[in-house]
């Protein structure tokens, strides 16, 4: 299953999340080397990324999946 990734902070770190899960995947120092293994593991299971920011609002989203192009609407 396809699970969203998402960087979080945690505690002065930055943490990859995947979506509903309870523990995190990988804590690291920077949220430049979170998002660049979350993209990774995003693009490996063709899923989405959401970057939060240190306030924890998502700031950016990428998607690796099947997009319907052109996008609907």
């Amino acid at each position: 299953m396809k699970k969203i990734q998402h960087v979080v902070p945690k505690d002065g770190q930055w943490a990859i999340k995947a979506e509903n899960s309870s523990r995190a995947t990988k804590v690291v120092d920077t949220q430049k080397k979170a998002i660049s293994i979350a993209r990774e593991i995003a693009k490996n299971q063709g899923s989405e990324l959401f970057i939060h920011g240190k306030n924890g609002q998502i700031r950016e989203r990428d998607s690796y999946g099947n997009d319907p192009f052109p996008p609907k609407g």
